[in-house]
C-alpha cells in the first residue's frame, strides 16, 4: 500500500493570508534544504531519484485505480498517459540530465579577441513552484519535479484541489526515495489562493498548467518580481488530413487524440481540417468509430469497467461549461454528425457522449476557443493552403498534426503550422515522450516543458570569461585614454569593417603596435 495517509490531515491554508504564510514557511524550509542538495554531486542525486522507477512499477496499478478514481479516466489512459510515462521520464533525465548542464564553451566571435574565453555554465534555480492541473494530474507534475530536482533545485508542488489524492499519492512516492528532508514540499491550498502565495512567498521560478485566462493573471503579478514563469496553457489543436492519408489509421488515431479522458487533454485534437475529395469517406470511417465508442463511469464500486473505452468528465463545471459551447454551435447552425450511444450531455452524471460537428463556422466555440470535452469538429477545405490557413488562424498553438502517406510533404507542412509540437500521422502522444520539448505558441502559453528544452528551464545559464594571455596587465581599451589609444581602437573597427586593402594594411600596422599596450604597466 502507498504511504499517504500523513498527507490525509495536513495543515492547509485557510484563507489567503494564512495561505501566504504557510507557502512563506515551506519555500524556507526548502530553500535550506536545496542549499545543501546543489551541491551533491549528479550520481549522488540520480542515485536517489532513480528509485522511483522500481517505486512506480511496484505501485502503479494502485495509482492508476486513485488517478481513475478521482478524474474519471479509464485505467488504461491512466497508465498509458500517466504511470508510464513518468517511469520513463525518471530513466531518461537520470541517463541524459548530466549532459544538460554540462559546461560548453563557447566558440570565440573574433580573433582580435581570441585571448578571452567564454565558457556556459547552468545553475540551479533554488526553489522552484509546480502549479498542476486536473486533467493529467500525475504524470505534469511528476515530470517537473523530476527535472527540478535532478537540476539541484528544491521544490514546493501544489496540484488541483479536485485531485487531492493523486496529489497526495504522487507526494509519496517522493517521500518514499529519500530526498534530503524538507527538499521537496507538497502543499493543498486553493487554487486561487496558490499562485499569488507562491509569487509572494519567494519561489524563484514558477510553472504552471492550467486556463489561458489564469496564466495572465500569473504573469501580472510574477511582473513587479520579475519572476521568471513557464507557463502551459490551453488549445484547439488542428489536424489536417491530406488527399492521400490513410483514412483508417487517421479516424483511429484522431478519436483517440480528440476523445481519450473525456477530451480533457489541451493537446487533444478539436478542428479536424480534411480534403474534400476524401471528406465523405473519412467522415463514414469517422462516425462509425465514434458510435462504437463506450463511453462510461470506469470504476463503479471500486469495480474497473475494463470494457469502457472513454471515461467521464471530471467534474459538473466542467461539463457544464461543454455542453454550453456545443449548444452555442448548434444554435449557430452546426451539426451533430455523430456520436457515441452513451453520455448523456444534459444530465447531471459526469458522463458526456463523444460528439463530431459538421457545418461549423469560424465563429463557433469549437473553431474559436479551446473546448475541454470530448468534442470534434469535420471541415472540408480544397487544399493544403487553406488547411494551413484554418489551422493558424487560431490564438492557440499547442500541438497539431498531419495525415499523409508523403511524410516529406507532411513534413513541409508542419514547419508551416504555428504550434509547439506537430506530429506527423499521430497526435498528443508527443507528450509522453520524455525527450520531446513540451509547449506551444501565442495564448498557448511561454516556456518549455520536458525534454533537454524543458530540463534547462530548471537552471539559469551563467557565462564565464577568463584572460588567457600570458602576463598581460590590462585590457586594450582600459585606462589611461590617450589619442594613440583612439587611433588604436580605430585600427581594430578599420580591419573588421574596411574593404580597401591599402587601408586595411595601414591599419594592421597600428593594431601590430597597440597590441603591446596588453603588457602596459601604466
Amino acid at each position: 500500500m502507498i504511504k499517504k495517509e500523513i498527507y490525509d490531515n495536513m495543515d492547509q491554508g485557510k484563507d489567503m493570508s494564512s495561505a501566504v504564510n504557510l507557502v512563506e514557511e515551506k519555500i524556507k524550509i526548502a530553500r535550506s534544504a536545496q542549499s545543501a542538495w546543489s551541491r551533491f554531486i549528479w550520481e549522488e542525486r540520480v542515485r536517489v531519484i532513480k528509485c522511483l522507477v522500481p517505486y512506480l512499477a511496484e505501485h502503479g496499478e494502485e495509482i492508476a485505480a486513485i488517478i481513475s478514481r478521482e478524474t474519471g479516466k479509464t485505467m488504461i489512459d491512466a497508465l498509458a498517459t500517466e504511470i508510464i510515462p513518468a517511469a520513463l521520464g525518471v530513466r531518461y533525465y537520470c541517463r541524459l540530465g548530466r549532459w544538460f548542464m554540462k559546461g560548453q564553451p563557447i566558440k570565440g566571435g573574433s580573433i582580435l579577441l581570441a585571448n578571452k574565453r567564454s565558457t556556459l555554465v547552468y545553475q540551479p534555480y533554488g526553489v522552484v513552484g509546480i502549479i498542476s492541473p486536473w486533467n493529467y494530474p500525475f504524470s505534469i507534475p511528476f515530470s517537473e519535479v523530476v527535472m527540478a530536482l535532478l537540476a539541484g533545485n528544491g521544490v514546493i508542488l501544489k496540484v488541483a484541489s479536485n485531485t487531492l489524492q493523486v496529489g497526495r499519492v504522487l507526494a509519496a512516492a517522493f517521500d518514499a526515495v529519500n530526498l534530503p528532508e524538507g527538499l521537496f514540499q507538497y502543499i493543498e491550498i486553493p487554487g486561487k489562493e496558490a499562485g499569488p502565495a507562491m509569487i509572494a512567498g519567494g519561489v524563484d521560478k514558477l510553472f504552471f498548467t492550467g486556463s489561458t485566462a489564469v496564466g495572465r493573471e500569473l504573469m501580472a503579478l510574477a511582473a513587479p518580481r520579475l519572476l521568471p514563469l513557464v507557463l502551459e496553457l490551453g488549445g484547439a489543436d488542428a489536424a489536417i488530413i491530406r488527399v492521400d492519408a490513410d483514412l483508417e489509421r487517421t479516424a483511429a488515431g484522431l478519436v483517440w487524440a480528440g476523445l481519450s479522458n473525456a477530451g480533457q487533454s489541451c493537446g487533444g485534437a478539436q478542428r479536424l481540417f480534411v480534403h474534400q475529395s476524401v471528406y465523405e469517406a473519412f467522415l463514414e470511417i469517422l462516425g462509425r468509430r465514434v458510435r462504437a465508442l463506450r463511453v462510461g463511469i470506469p470504476l463503479v464500486d471500486g469495480k474497473v469497467q475494463w470494457d469502457c473505452d472513454i471515461g467521464c468528465m471530471t467534474s459538473r463545471q466542467q461539463k457544464e461549461e461543454v455542453r454550453r459551447q456545443v449548444q452555442v454551435c448548434l444554435d449557430r447552425g452546426a451539426c451533430i454528425y455523430a456520436r457515441s450511444q452513451a453520455g448523456n450531455m444534459d444530465g447531471s452524471d459526469l458522463d458526456f457522449p463523444a460528439i463530431i460537428l459538421t457545418d461549423v463556422t469560424r465563429d463557433m466555440p469549437v473553431m474559436r476557443e479551446e473546448i475541454f470535452g470530448p468534442v470534434m469538429a469535420v471541415i472540408p477545405v480544397a487544399n493544403d493552403e487553406e488547411a494551413i490557413s484554418l489551422a493558424n488562424d487560431c490564438i492557440y498553438g499547442l500541438t497539431g498534426s498531419v495525415w499523409t502517406r508523403d511524410t516529406k510533404r507532411g513534413y513541409e507542412i508542419a514547419r508551416r503550422i504555428r504550434a509547439g509540437a506537430v506530429m506527423i500521422n499521430d497526435h498528443l502522444m508527443s507528450h509522453g515522450l520524455a525527450e520531446t520539448p513540451w509547449g506551444g505558441f501565442g495564448a498557448s502559453g511561454l516556456g518549455r516543458t520536458h525534454g533537454e528544452a524543458g530540463f534547462r528551464e530548471m537552471l539559469q545559464s551563467q557565462v564565464i570569461i577568463r584572460d588567457i594571455l600570458p602576463g598581460a596587465k590590462k585590457n586594450l581599451w582600459w585606462h589611461p585614454y590617450s589619442r594613440k589609444v583612439f587611433d588604436g581602437l580605430l585600427a581594430i573597427l578599420y580591419m573588421v569593417g574596411l574593404r580597401h586593402m591599402v587601408k586595411k594594411s595601414k591599419a594592421l600596422v597600428r593594431l601590430a603596435s597597440f597590441f603591446f599596450r596588453y603588457w602596459d604597466r601604466s
